[in-house]
């Protein structure tokens, strides 16, 4: 949920009695550790940083892509400014951050880092594993994971596959997966409300990882046009788009995709088309528009109540039972 989550978001998530995580993707090392003491100054309760582990790419050729843009820009009467803060893969500077600040949990998104940092991790917090296939939860379990977090092909967001380049698998068949491994499993996708929480325990999972009901709480950060989608019958419009990032991502259908196509070629990879996008959504989102912003979201989106974060945890446990 980087660029979506936050410090409040945690908090309130962590006093209604579940984890908190912050997403560090978009982050700094001073930043984490910012944000990791504030919430610590707020608020006693276990605290997760999660982390990308993606490969990142020299910078491409996005010639093409401007080019396959540039009408919107002229229609926007949009100007070319700095590219916003890359999604960054886990290294060494946040593996020194993480030793410093000791978080209860470490979780990774699209794999594992190098082993030497998955050691120093482990030296000081539980490790988490993401996976969207029966392979990778039984890679990830032999690597060590103290927990495989079950993302089902209903969550979303980006999808975190990073084995052999399969797509997710519904979560009603991963799950299974994730629980023969023998370590705890965590459901993740298209888990809106208790009732939803309630069938994957009846399953087998040990816990739920929720994340586009909260985006629907006034502590995360998403765009107003964003939130104004959730709750409603076109959160139901979504599809698996790689034009928002250069990486497939599960949001509902904007005008970009519209146009075309949710899936291009011509978008530079992960994380580098967001780029050229910055300033026709930052013209568009101005005017109450997300014709160009990333509006992530997982099945269940139509059916999310507009809760505070820690009320809605509190429901999600209470009305589960």
């Amino acid at each position: 949920m980087a660029g979506a989550g936050g410090v409040a978001l945690a908090v309130a998530a962590i006093r209604g009695g579940a984890l908190g995580s912050l997403p560090c993707a978009l982050l700094s090392a001073d930043q984490v550790r910012a944000q990791v003491a504030e919430v610590r100054a707020a608020v006693h309760g276990p605290l997760n940083l999660n982390f990308f582990c993606h490969s990142l790419p020299v910078p491409p050729d996005e010639s093409a892509w401007r080019a396959l843009l540039a009408p919107y820009y002229a229609e926007e009467d949009a100007v070319a400014g700095d590219p916003p803060p890359l999604r960054r893969p886990f290294d060494d500077a946040m593996c020194a951050v993480v030793e410093a600040v000791r978080p209860e949990v470490v979780s990774f998104h699209f794999g594992l880092p190098a082993p030497a940092l998955r050691a120093r991790v482990k030296a000081v917090a539980r490790m988490f594993g993401n996976a969207t296939t029966p392979e990778e939860a039984a890679w990830l379990a032999a690597q060590g994971c103290d927990a495989i977090i079950a993302q089902g092909e209903e969550a979303g967001g980006h999808a975190g596959w990073f084995l052999n380049g399969h797509r997710p698998t519904p979560l009603a068949a991963l799950l299974p997966a994730a629980v023969a491994t023998g370590l705890p499993a965590i459901a993740a996708g298209g888990i809106a409300d208790a009732r939803d929480a309630a069938a994957v325990f009846d399953a087998g999972a040990a816990a739920v990882q929720v994340g586009t009901a909260y985006l629907a709480s006034p502590e995360s950060r998403i765009s107003a046009p964003h939130r104004a989608l959730l709750g409603t019958d076109a959160a139901g419009d979504a599809a698996f788009t790689n034009l928002l990032s250069g990486r497939e991502a599960r949001g509902i259908r904007n005008r970009l995709m519209r146009e075309l196509g949710p899936i291009n070629d011509v978008a530079p990879a992960f994380p580098y088309a967001s780029n050229a996008l910055a300033p026709l959504r930052a013209k568009a989102e101005a005017e109450g528009r997300g014709d160009y912003s990333p509006l992530w979201a997982g099945a269940g989106a139509a059916r999310v109540r507009a809760l505070p974060a820690e009320a809605l945890t509190r429901a999600l446990i209470e009305e589960k039972d």
